[in-house]
């Protein structure tokens, strides 16, 4: 009895390994690099996605030395929600890069492709107004939190006893995502309207 259930484990396994593995293809199939940009920036993405193990691994340190030699750090905390911060940061490029960001597409998916193409520029056109007026106001943000009142270079602190300047670093990592994404905006609009969009991965992405 146990040889012929042994036997039906061991068939399986091909098959959910097989299901496994298609399912990781599809995945990366949602990925649409549109432009050089848009590569270049996923693979920065890979290397920014370090932070959250660098946080991960100085987490750790704190609770070893805070338990277990009662010895607590001034710098972990603050370290590591900065280091989470830029992670977020730099995760709305990245998700434009690759064509993640989630959005419901009923109309999308029944429509022609002339209305299809509508679409892209008047999605194209919203996301470029998005991330220039979000540019500014991360501008005015970076600019209070990296000057004074008088036009003076003063980076803003955190104002614990440790007091590094992480909240100007922040801000300022803010606002060059978000140039960075209206680089990335305006661009694929100018693939929507001139029709020059990669065909590929056109209908792929993130569904809802």
């Amino acid at each position: 009895m146990t040889q012929p259930t042994r036997k039906g484990d061991e068939a399986a396994m091909p098959a959910s390994s097989e299901e496994a593995q298609k399912q990781a293809l599809e995945e990366e199939g949602n990925d649409e690099i549109r432009t050089p940009l848009d590569r270049w920036v996923r693979r920065g993405g890979r290397y920014a996605a370090w932070l959250v193990f660098i946080a991960m691994a100085i987490s750790v340190f704190e609770v070893i030395m805070r338990y277990g030699f009662d010895s607590p750090t001034s710098w972990v905390h603050e370290s590591v929600v900065m280091l989470v911060a830029l992670t977020f940061a730099v995760g709305g490029p990245v998700a434009m890069a690759s064509n993640r960001h989630i959005r419901v597409r009923v109309l999308y998916d029944i429509a022609g492709p002339r209305l299809k193409r509508a679409l892209d520029v008047f999605n194209d056109l919203v996301t470029l107004g998005f991330c220039l007026g979000m540019s500014y106001a991360a501008f005015t943000m970076s600019w209070t939190a990296t000057h004074g009142p008088m036009g003076d270079w003063r980076l803003e602190r955190s104002g614990t006893s440790w007091n590094p300047p992480f909240p100007a670093l922040v801000k300022t990592v803010i606002l060059a995502a978000l140039v960075l994404m209206t680089l990335q905006a305006l661009w694929h609009l100018y693939q929507s309207v001139t029709g020059r969009r990669p065909a590929a991965n056109h209908d792929r992405g993130e569904n809802v």
